[in-house]
């Protein structure tokens, strides 16, 4: 192949399958074609519209005048929001300073992964799970993957990491979990604390510590009786071992606004702070003031929680109703209840029927093609996720769907279904 042109991180670093995907379901749109996409993580801001206190908050801060750099850690009255905000709905109690703003969660977890692993160090993460493969090998870390299964709701187990926790460096989890909208259990997540600090406790005075990174930019976003649970509020000695990523990006439909916070010991978010510094990866110091407001009037987020909450939840009921009418009807398909998020994580089980030309469905990826070609809708399978890509399950996301177009979409699918033998 000759000699690489660039760097080897950029030589091999695999980009995002979802965008390239969405390049695909692009070009569909443009030849006419009428494609349910329910790919991307994403709001349609005309079903989702961000508050509209918010928003005008964000319009008067820029009339204001704050159009200037913020200070590295963020500005002190948002971080005094969200920490009043934090321990008022999720019952944690960090002060402004165990507080760290970016614009969004991504850079936080690129931080988080810089201050914490060199070269060769063991990272463990959950398959499948948003983007922790690609995190890894920006740090060159050591790739430990725990393959999550449908009897767990795809969530990782105390048993199934107890083999790889000797020297790891850092724990990546996240819950509610992007792709399945699934949840840890309170049992579930406190086993694993207790490993957490059991194996930090074994460890020397010179030694680093295993950390959790525990992304939980969902927790707001739960639905029926399903319960949030943080590694903290289970096991306080864990606020030694975690650092949060959390935001606004998907509890306010608010993913281009780009304001995001992690909470953690203060000598990681330091160094965390120090290294976005360096990326000038701050939120927009309107967006800042504006949240900042925005979080601190009870009464605007009860309103709102309310009313989105209720969108997000009926768009995944109707859909798992629809998924669970099709496999009643005999059609190979399955689906978890809905529990977090605004994931539906659904399953199609087609390698090995035959065509109407005849051919067989060989793989998963011809599944893929199937419904998107003869259904019409868009799905990320869990191969994009860091599964296996002969995992038959899939992520379904109603951040861009409408209410009103949701049997047309299982009808779709069941005229498709109905193609094969």
């Amino acid at each position: 192949m000759g000699n690489p042109k660039f760097s080897q991180l950029a030589e091999t670093l695999i980009g995002s399958e979802i965008v390239k995907l969405g390049g695909i379901i692009k070009e569909k749109i443009k030849q006419g074609e009428a494609i349910f996409n329910y790919t991307i993580g994403d709001f349609d801001s005309g079903q989702f519209p961000i508050p509209e206190a918010l928003k005008q908050g964000i319009i008067d801060a820029y009339h204001q005048g704050y159009t200037n750099y913020p200070p590295a850690d963020g500005e002190m009255d948002l971080r005094m929001a969200v920490a009043e905000f934090l321990k008022k709905r999720g019952g944690l109690d960090y002060s402004a300073n165990e507080i760290l703003i970016s614009n969004g969660g991504r850079p936080l977890i690129y931080s988080i992964f810089r201050s914490i692993v060199d070269k060769g160090d063991k990272v463990i993460y959950p398959v499948p799970s948003w983007n922790n493969n690609h995190y890894t090998h920006f740090t060159e870390g050591q790739h430990i993957q725990i393959e999550a299964l449908r009897e767990n709701n795809f969530m990782p187990t105390a048993a199934q990491i107890t083999p790889h926790i000797k020297g790891a460096t850092l724990l990546a989890l996240c819950s509610p979990l992007n792709p399945t909208g699934t949840v840890f259990s309170k049992e579930e997540l406190a086993a694993i604390c207790d490993l957490v600090i059991a194996e930090n406790e074994s460890r020397g005075e010179g030694e680093k510590k295993l950390y959790v990174m525990y992304d939980q930019i969902y927790w707001t976003l739960t639905f029926g009786e399903t319960v949030h649970y943080n590694p903290v509020s289970l096991r306080p000695k864990m606020k030694d071992y975690t650092v949060f990523v959390d935001g606004i990006s998907k509890a306010f439909a608010a993913t281009g606004v780009r304001v995001g916070w992690s909470m953690g010991p203060v000598e990681l978010l330091n160094k965390m702070k120090a290294i976005n510094s360096h990326v000038g990866s701050w939120a927009p110091l309107a967006e800042q003031k504006a949240t900042a407001r925005f979080l601190s009037d009870e009464k605007q987020l009860n309103e709102y929680f309310i009313h989105f909450k209720n969108e997000v939840s009926y768009r995944l009921t109707h859909l798992y109703e629809g998924f669970m009418q099709l496999k009643q009807e005999g059609f190979s398909v399955d689906a978890i209840a809905p529990q977090a998020a605004i994931y539906l994580t659904v399953q199609i089980d087609l390698v090995g029927k035959k065509l109407p030309n005849g051919q067989t469905i060989i793989n998963q990826q011809a599944v893929t093609d199937f419904i998107l070609d003869e259904a019409k809708l868009a799905l990320v399978p869990f191969g994009f996720f860091g599964a296996d890509k002969e995992n038959n399950w899939y992520r379904i996301s109603v951040g861009c769907s409408k209410k009103e177009e949701i049997p047309d979409v299982i009808n779709s699918l069941r005229n498709a279904l109905k193609k094969l033998s």
